[in-house]
């Protein structure tokens, strides 16, 4: 049966094919949920508990980068004085199969792009329906690229801000791995998601619902937002508070600077 035009479509018609995207991007985040579990021991040996260790590369980094600037401060970390511990039964099961799946979305995401273009692409124009290739390719880089953000710069910075954090010498501090685990995955994929900012400026400019005014408007807000942001998630110092800061304030930027070429277009179009 071929498949019905968009104006011929219902309500339910549409929901139906929701259900199926659902499906189907759940099918292959299962996939590569299962894939992941062959090199489980290197996801969570190198990358999830990399940043326990004081030799990770972004300590490295920002210590060479403190001395090489002449900042005075204790930048390099030689320390970090916790320990992660499991305090339930099933809490390593637990965490071992919704890490996995948190990797399985991460690398499944671009498929994702794909049924959402492929759900959405009916109500665009002939002439957008051709950017498919471009809008999951630019999507799915923005998105690793915030994945890689939140894994090297914002998780490694949280990590040690409240590894050396004490309200006292007589309080050590004594992690859960659940809470460890739930916090790389919510900088992580809140990094990711947050990358996909200008996608999201420039649908909702195309739309009508977001204009450049309004975001030059806000740009204030925005930036104070960025600015607490940063402050809470890295170290009491200038340097890690801008490395956070920066980039996110150069993704709002790029999302006015879309906003208004969007603009631009609908009115050559009209």
């Amino acid at each position: 049966m071929a498949k019905k035009n968009i104006n011929e479509m219902s309500f339910l018609d549409h929901l139906e094919d929701l259900r199926w995207l659902l499906v189907r991007s759940s099918a292959v985040i299962v996939i590569m949920a299962i894939v992941t579990y062959a090199f489980s021991d290197f996801i969570f040996d190198d990358i999830i508990f990399g940043p326990t260790h004081t030799d990770f590369i972004t300590y490295r980094f920002f210590c060479d980068l403190a001395q090489s600037l002449g900042v005075t401060g204790d930048i390099c970390v030689k320390d970090l004085p916790f320990t992660i511990q499991n305090t339930s039964m099933e809490g390593q099961i637990n965490v071992f199969i919704w890490t996995c799946i948190t990797a399985g979305f991460i690398l499944a995401f671009p498929y994702i792009l794909y049924e959402l273009w492929k759900f959405i692409s009916p109500a665009l124009y002939e002439k957008e329906k051709k950017g498919a290739i471009g809008f999951i390719l630019m999507s799915s880089v923005l998105f690793f690229l915030g994945v890689l953000f939140g894994y090297f710069v914002i998780v490694p910075l949280s990590i040690n801000f409240v590894a050396t954090f004490s309200v006292s010498n007589v309080v050590k501090n004594e992690f859960n791995l659940d809470s460890y685990i739930g916090m790389i995955k919510t900088s992580v994929i809140a990094a990711g998601l947050f990358f996909e900012l200008p996608i999201i400026i420039y649908f909702l400019t195309k739309l009508g619902l977001v204009t450049p005014n309004f975001l030059r408007k806000y740009r204030k807000y925005a930036i104070v937002i960025v600015l607490i942001v940063a402050a809470i998630v890295t170290p009491p110092d200038v340097v890690s508070q801008i490395t956070v800061a920066i980039p996110m304030l150069i993704i709002y930027e790029a999302s006015i600077f879309l906003s208004v070429f969007v603009e631009k277009k609908k009115l050559k179009n009209g």
